[in-house]
Formats: structure tokens, sequence, C-alpha cells
């Protein structure tokens, strides 16, 4: 079970309010207090699942935890998920109990290689830094394929990634990154010849002025996601901005995405359903190239395997993109 926000306090009199999501995180004009997603557990071997974790130092800017499964085989190589936490760009780390717990299942079940990235948050280190980091992070995963193993490398992804099965993935504003950064990929490509085999969109969040019907179930949350992308973003044009919304003119086209698979996984109850499924849709009708799958947890709502780690439609969504990582 993840962990819950701490009781928040009172809000502050001596400072103007800019954006809040109670429990979780209170803006003010000149500061900001998190109540949730900022606390630490250190990397170990997990007892019950033998994962190993470690952390590694990629910039002053960026860091990372990695997971490797335990491995029969000392020399096998294994998938790759270089992975950008959610958390609305303003929350989260990749050093918490929840990812760490989640990460520790996964990659048992998977079998992969997990990347997963610390960035910069918003607002102190406003949009567009986190996909910055991010591509730095994708970067330095990447840098692996030049020269001898033992060359300043770290040894776990120069003597365990598979890089003909490097995936980019993540969950929420995750998802908006991994999208971002496969569409930096298409741009500019990645050095040695590096190339991403897909891409895993969990709830991924994605706003647009345009009406959707999965808007409608929960209009106060929608309209705080779109507060939330303002305050995270203060250069943006609003929610047909290209970073927000990957549908509009100006935005890259879809059909040009950098990667060979997509899979998509939305929440039947999420207010951002629809903006996921139009995601799938989207590009599938573009003319890329590549093979789109899609799967929705009935019920559900926006990360709520993270929230609910052993439900059944927990357990079915990480067995979907396990499946997804080992094709």
């Amino acid at each position: 079970m993840a962990a819950l926000p701490v009781a928040p306090p009172p809000a502050a009199a001596d400072d103007e309010i800019v954006y809040e999501s109670m429990p979780c995180i209170r803006i003010y004009k000149n500061r900001v207090e998190r109540y949730f997603g900022s606390e630490f557990v250190a990397a170990s071997t997990d007892a019950a699942t033998g994962v190993a974790s470690r952390d590694v130092v990629i910039s002053p800017n960026v860091s990372a935890r990695l997971y490797l499964p335990r491995l029969e085989d000392g020399a096998a190589k294994l998938p790759v998920l270089v992975y950008y936490h959610g958390g609305g760009f303003c929350l989260g780390s990749a050093f918490n109990p929840t990812f760490h717990a989640y990460f520790n299942s996964f990659a048992a079940l998977a079998n992969v290689l997990v990347v997963s990235v610390e960035y910069r948050l918003a607002p102190e280190h406003p949009v567009p830094a986190a996909y910055a980091d991010s591509w730095e992070a994708l970067a330095w995963v990447v840098s692996h394929l030049a020269g001898p193993a033992n060359d300043g490398k770290d040894p776990w992804v120069a003597g365990h990634a598979d890089f003909s099965r490097l995936y980019l993935g993540g969950e929420s504003a995750g998802s908006n990154i991994a999208h971002h950064m496969a569409m930096r990929v298409a741009a500019e490509g990645l050095p040695h010849g590096a190339q991403i085999r897909g891409l895993v969109m969990i709830h991924p969040y994605f706003l647009g002025t345009d009406k959707v019907p999965s808007d409608d179930l929960d209009p106060v949350a929608r309209e705080s996601l779109g507060s939330l992308w303002r305050v995270m973003c203060p250069a943006t044009t609003g929610e047909d901005d290209p970073l927000i919304n990957p549908f509009v003119d100006g935005a890259p086209p879809l059909a040009s995405l950098a990667c060979g698979r997509v899979l998509v996984c939305i929440g039947e109850g999420d207010v951002l359903r629809d903006r996921g499924r139009a995601y799938y849709d989207r590009l599938r009708a573009s003319g890329w190239q590549g093979e789109a799958a899609i799967w929705q947890a009935p019920g559900k709502g926006h990360t709520f395997h993270l929230l609910e780690p052993c439900c059944d439609e927990a357990v079915a969504q990480d067995k979907v993109i396990s499946d997804f990582l080992n094709r």
C-alpha cells in the first residue's frame, strides 16, 4: 500500500496561495509545501523478491535508482525500462517508498532492468526543466553503448542492458515526459545508434480545450489539472500548448513517434481516461508504422496501481505491461 499524505498544516496567512491540491501540495507565491511523495527510502536488496537496487548520480541535476532482478545467469541481458515517475511535474521521487516498492515487485515480475529517473520538480524548476533532465538521463543510459564496459560505466547497465529492447515509460506526467522523449529522439536521434523499441504510457497526463466525456467524471479534478499545468509551466499558452496537448497544430506529428510499439493503459474511472484513449486512436490514425495496444482497468481511477498495488486490476495491469516488455 502506498504511503498516505501527512496531515497538512493550516494555510499560512503570510503568503498568497497560487495552487493547492490537498492533502498533497500547497504552492504559495514564495514557497512550496509538499505533504506527500518526498519521503526517502534507501536502496537495498528486497528480501521478498531478491531485486537489488542502487542509486546513481548522472549530473548535478539528475540521478536515478536502478533495479536489477535476481539473475540465474550472471551474464544475462535484460530489457531496459527507462521510467519517469508522475506527480503532476511537482510531486514524487524515484527514491520514495511508493515507487521503490512498486519496482521491487515489477522488476521481479517482468525480469527487466529499471532505470527510475529523478528529475527536478516544478514550480521551483518550471517545465520544461523536467524534459531536459529526462533527456539527460536517457542519454546517460545509451552512453553505455560506447567503449569498454569497465570504462567508468555503471556495471548493471553495461553488463545487463539489452539495448535492442530499450523502452521508455511513465505514469501520468511521467507518460507525458516519455512521449516527449520519444518525439525528441525522432527529431534528433540518439548517440551510438540507439533506438527506442517501445513506449509504455500509463494514465497519461494530457489536456486540451476540446471536451471529452471523461472530463465529466470529476469536473473539479479536471479543472484542477488545468490550473496545475499553468502553474507548472508559466510560459505555457494554455491547454492547447503542444507540451500538454500532443494533437494540436504545432505539436510534432504522431506519425514520427520514434519507436515501433506503444502500450497505453487507462483507468475506466480516470478523468484523463479519454485523453489516453485519444492518444491511442490518433496514433493509429496518424500513419505511424508501429504496433499500438490499449488496456483499460475496469472501474479504476488515476494511478490506482500505486495506491492499491495488490488489487486484481493492478496485478492485471502489471502483467499486461510485463508481457509487452518481453515480446
